[in-house]
């Protein structure tokens, strides 16, 4: 078996390709620029013996996009299994401010780019089975008024997953998982994670691991298919008015 998985050298795309060669999953690794997997993706792929190769695109360069599938194939001799579209860019940026080159900067990554790896992985598999899982942000449920063009492009990804699965059945299974407060960037204060956890429903963040084994379960589900599966503490649940690096602050 052969993943493809965008944004795999590091952060969730490094642990949900881990998880995968866990399942014995050789790995195709997108990285916007040439670079190592993270320690410890490369220990998985040691731990599994499984191969791997690592394939710079941008992802906002259509040419790159469409190439990416037949690179791939071409290196490994086949076509990959499944493809999981975990690159994105995301950045700060009220509605109000919001300019074009912003938003169609977003959405050529978050959003077109994936649906064309989506056409490309399934014709490269030519009729034979495949999944496709796209990572989404748990915000698609109820969407807070920051980063207004990360949101708009996850939007629009997260709406096309019921009709992709329609559209390529019955050889290609889409899904996506929606992950919560994953990995805590440079912008939370000291204790924030930790109370923003307890502000949960289930009093917890999801954790990279949480994500790649719903993805590793979406891989291996052959009756799933259009499917949404928010692994995210419970926030959707809830509606935030802000993104939750804005709540609960040091004062």
């Amino acid at each position: 078996m052969l993943a493809l998985v965008t944004g795999g050298l590091h952060r969730v795309g490094a642990a949900i390709a881990a998880r995968l060669a866990e399942e014995g999953y050789d790995l195709a690794l997108h990285a916007h620029r040439p670079g190592a997997p993270c320690p410890e993706l490369a220990q998985a792929i040691d731990a599994h013996a499984v191969r791997s190769a690592v394939f710079p695109a941008d992802l906002a360069d259509p040419a790159d996009v469409e190439s990416l599938v037949e690179q791939v194939t071409a290196y490994f001799g086949r076509a990959p299994d499944a493809l999981v579209n975990s690159a994105s860019v995301i950045t700060e940026g009220a509605w109000a401010e919001l300019t074009h080159s912003e938003m169609f900067r977003h959405l050529n990554v978050n959003f077109v780019a994936p649906l064309l790896l989506t056409r490309s992985f399934a014709a490269a598999l030519a009729g034979q089975p495949g999944v496709v899982v796209n990572i989404l942000d748990q915000r698609v449920r109820n969407a807070p008024i920051d980063q207004a063009a990360y949101t708009a492009s996850k939007l629009a990804l997260a709406s096309t997953t019921r009709v992709t699965a329609r559209a390529f059945a019955p050889n290609v299974r889409i899904n996506a998982v929606a992950p919560g407060m994953t990995l805590p960037g440079d912008d939370y204060d000291p204790d924030q994670w930790s109370r923003l956890a307890d502000a949960m429903p289930l009093r917890r963040n999801s954790a990279p691991r949480d994500i790649a084994d719903a993805v590793a379960f979406l891989a291996s589900a052959p009756s799933v298919t259009g499917q949404t599966l928010f692994v995210d503490g419970g926030a959707n649940l809830e509606s935030y008015a802000r993104d939750f690096v804005h709540m609960m602050r040091d004062a």
